[in-house]
């Protein structure tokens, strides 16, 4: 299988969906030109990740995964061949939700993932929190590849990206609305190394408040066939500017890497994990604003 490229659309929300619309659309036609196989959107993408605490102004921002916003993405990627992994505020009760729906290059919808992990510290204490993590067959016109997808605060905990590789995930698609420094660009770099699987995050640019860019790739692979050493996984980091940031995951090496190293699921001993299905909280982190 020849690579594949992910185009990270490191873009400024405008302000209004109708813009963010017109916009989203004009840069996926771009990543096409530029031989994307996958375009992928920062978080929540349609409303440029506002969150209102009026609960009806936020009902009014949101939209319905069967809506005409994700429509036009559908028809856009079955007109482009190309997958599009759109992002946006979804309709949802008893709140909307924080969500990412791949669509394949046929226009298909694979999967329609709502945040696990929401930031119930913050603003997100008025989304629904998605229920499970998923996994697709993608077809990209060069063979298929198993894809799925977290959300931002997603990746601080480590089962998230463990239970996606479990169910067969090659690569993780990972929208994304916060400062990309140090110790979260850290995490993503652990988890594509710990589960022997490709990561793409895209972040809003400078501009966008309490974010800066540095939208980022790894493919997993420590160790390269024929060097010496470990190898950095990291395949693409972009700066904080305005702009289309392409990332070529080399699938085959990825998977004969795969069958050979330690990671992943090779060695684990999954009966020992029992406390990890324990529900109890303790000091020190107990937390008020923590929902059941």
């Amino acid at each position: 299988m020849e690579n594949i490229r992910i185009a990270l659309l490191q873009i400024l929300p405008t302000g209004t969906r109708a813009g963010n619309l017109k916009k989203g659309l004009e840069y996926c036609r771009q990543a096409k030109a530029q031989g994307a196989d996958i375009a992928l959107f920062p978080e929540m993408w349609s409303c440029g990740y506002e969150i209102p605490e009026e609960p009806g102004r936020l009902q009014e921002l949101a939209v319905p995964q069967d809506g005409s916003f994700v429509a036009a993405y559908q028809e856009l990627a079955r007109e482009l061949s190309m997958a599009i992994g759109i992002t946006f505020l979804e309709s949802y009760e008893p709140a909307p939700r924080n969500t990412v729906c791949l669509i394949d290059r046929f226009g298909r919808k694979l999967y329609t993932y709502a945040k696990v992990h929401t930031c119930d510290f913050g603003d997100e204490c008025r989304l629904t929190p998605g229920e499970d993590f998923y996994v697709a067959a993608l077809d990209t016109g060069k063979g298929t590849v198993q894809v799925g997808s977290m959300i931002c605060y997603d990746r601080e905990f480590p089962e998230s990206a463990r239970i996606l590789m479990l169910k067969g995930a090659e690569l993780l698609l990972v929208p994304n609305a916060c400062p990309m420094e140090i110790n979260r660009i850290s995490q993503l770099r652990a988890r594509a190394f710990e589960n022997m699987l490709g990561i793409a995050t895209v972040n809003y640019p400078e501009g966008k408040p309490d974010c800066n860019g540095h939208s980022i790739a790894f493919d997993g692979i420590a160790y390269w066939p024929g060097e010496e050493g470990a190898r950095d996984t990291r395949i693409l980091e972009a700066d904080g500017s305005e702009g289309i940031f392409l990332a070529d995951f080399p699938i085959e090496e990825m998977r004969r890497y795969r069958g050979s190293e330690v990671h992943g699921n090779a060695y684990r001993r999954p009966e020992k994990y029992g406390i990890l299905l324990s529900e109890e909280i303790r000091e020190p982190f107990i937390r008020k604003d923590r929902r059941d």
